[in-house]
């Protein structure tokens, strides 16, 4: 198993993101192998709340293209993390 800090890339803010925020719905980007088990005990270890479910996306690169060449953008996983009721909010913003 990979280490808690490895697992978890990085947040996502987005608007969407921001709205499931008042839910207590928080978005991050995974590392693409890590199951829904590994990343709820990634989240519990880093952040020191409890978790209630995650669900998960795999999100396909887009075709991008700069003049004649043409790429595919890199394949991601977000997951998106339910926190309990009782756990403190968790604060991306903090000066």
């Amino acid at each position: 198993m990979k280490e808690a800090r490895d697992i978890i890339k990085r947040p996502v803010i987005t608007e969407h993101s921001a709205d499931l925020m008042a839910e207590k719905k928080y978005t991050f980007e995974v590392y693409p192998k890590a199951n829904k088990t590994e990343i709820k005990d990634a989240i519990e270890s880093v952040f020191g709340v409890k978790v209630l479910n995650v669900n998960t996306i795999n999100v396909k690169g887009k075709l991008k293209r700069q003049g004649r060449y043409q790429g595919y953008r890199s394949d991601r996983k977000k997951a998106i993390v339910q926190l309990s009721e009782d756990s403190k909010e968790l604060d991306f913003f903090e000066a």
